[in-house]
């Protein structure tokens, strides 16, 4: 019971990618209010599962029913799932896993973007659903294996849409906390002005002290008053260029 549900968590995870829909889906609502998001991802997470226990109920009948046999699905299948785990292992965008670009460019013009390409290509795509269809098949109608299926389709499911829920405010807080992170870690304390003050100094002493090849005086008066321009303190420019003979 338990291998059977670590290799059908194992194959849905790799199929869905969870963490790779969660960041599709904040890129396609960066205006969307967090009512909005929720909204929509509930959504496309409830028409995902519904699609693919489509699938997983009366996939075998329309299969049997279109002449497809279960070994022909086994080979298809599994050529399925190598394909998608090449474009895996080389990072390659597929439309197995992933919406191809004119998808994308389709979805920007949508409103409501929970049924595409939320629901499907991006959950349950032809990789999650050919997924289903052989878990499904090798289970031989056991209950347990059945329920196993059930259980990590379920959990997969649950995961990728509290990542969807997560991933908007998370995106803004990793953007606000590092546009300042750099600045405050190497120079505590210190503001814009300060930093110019102190690297436009040290750059004045620095050329003062050691003989640059083909740059004279004037030169770096005309350098330190294209800086000073964009300083906030005025009088740094004029001590800088009295520092270096002005």
């Amino acid at each position: 019971m338990l291998e059977p549900a670590l290799i059908a968590f194992a194959t849905f995870f790799a199929t869905v990618g969870p963490p790779d829909v969660a960041i599709a889906f904040a890129a396609l609502t960066p205006k969307a209010s967090a009512a909005a998001r929720r909204r929509t991802a509930v959504r496309a997470v409830v028409i995902a599962g519904c699609i693919l226990l489509f699938f997983a109920v009366l996939g075998k009948p329309v299969l049997t029913y279109m002449g497809i046999s279960l070994p022909a699905l086994r080979t298809a299948g599994g050529i399925l799932l190598l394909l998608i785990s090449i474009d895996m292992v080389f990072a390659r965008s597929s439309g197995g896993t992933s919406t191809t670009d004119e998808e994308d460019a389709e979805s920007i013009t949508r409103k409501d973007v929970s049924v595409f390409p939320l629901a499907t290509p991006l959950i349950a795509g032809p990789g999650t659903i050919g997924a289903t269809l052989l878990l499904v098949a090798d289970a031989h109608g056991d209950a347990l294996r059945l329920a196993a299926v059930a259980a990590a389709i379920t959990a997969v499911l649950v995961i990728t849409l509290a990542l969807m829920l997560v991933a908007a405010p998370a995106k803004a807080a990793c953007w606000a906390e590092g546009s300042g992170l750099g600045r405050p870690f190497l120079f505590p304390g210190r503001n814009g002005a300060e930093f110019r003050g102190e690297v436009v100094d040290e750059g004045a002493h620095i050329g003062r002290q050691v003989p640059l090849v083909g740059i004279d005086r004037q030169d770096i008066r005309r350098f330190i008053g294209i800086v000073g321009q964009h300083a906030d303190q005025p009088p740094l420019r004029q001590s800088i260029v009295n520092q270096i003979g002005g």
